[in-house]
């Protein structure tokens, strides 16, 4: 909120610098001080840890992607898109942390915001098929896959999404796992 908060205060100072500039007759300086206007601006609208970020997951370096993602504290301030990829990476790098629950939220309120390109809607559902075949829901995950294979125009994750599709199709159902742990359950009785 501080960033933002300095961030507004800097666009307001160089806009009302500018204009002083030029009604002082200043056209050199008041042309120079339109790209510094125009970089502060777009810092509106691109948020620096989520673009190093991006950097380091392409790069391979999850561990410090996600610290810069977790350092983004208030992504509702942002335009949409960017903030349905900011919940959308940090449901993706914290879902150790944050449990099944919370990640299949973040992950369905960034697909609802809207995400910019179909590969990336398709992760999200490969992501949410595969929470829901952790969590027993062996008919929505299959849903979600087929969607994902839709969405996946480039064929980057066939393979991954056929062979998820190949394990649930193994996998017993929610009512079959509930069967087998109550008979599991009993043990014979020790001989006398």
């Amino acid at each position: 909120m501080i960033r933002f908060i300095i961030r507004s205060a800097l666009a307001l100072a160089a806009i009302i610098f500018t204009v002083i500039l030029f009604k002082n007759g200043n056209w050199g300086w008041g042309i120079v001080m339109i790209p510094v206007i125009v970089i502060v601006g777009l810092t509106f609208f691109r948020n620096e840890n989520m673009i190093l970020a991006m950097n380091q997951m392409r790069l391979g370096n999850t561990d410090k992607a996600k610290s810069l993602m977790n350092k983004i504290t208030h992504p509702q301030l942002m335009p949409r898109k960017q903030h349905a990829y900011v919940i959308f990476l940090q449901a993706v790098l914290n879902t150790q942390e944050f449990g099944f629950g919370k990640t299949e939220a973040m992950l369905r309120k960034a697909l609802t915001l809207g995400l910019r390109t179909k590969q990336d809607n398709s992760v999200a559902r490969m992501h949410l098929a595969g929470i829901c075949a952790q969590t027993g829901r062996k008919s929505e995950a299959l849903t979600l896959l087929a969607e994902a294979k839709k969405m996946d125009e480039k064929g980057m994750m066939k393979d991954q999404i056929n062979q998820m599709q190949k394990q649930l199709k193994i996998a017993p159902s929610k009512n079959q796992m509930r069967m087998a742990t109550m008979q599991g359950g009993r043990k014979k009785s020790p001989r006398r």
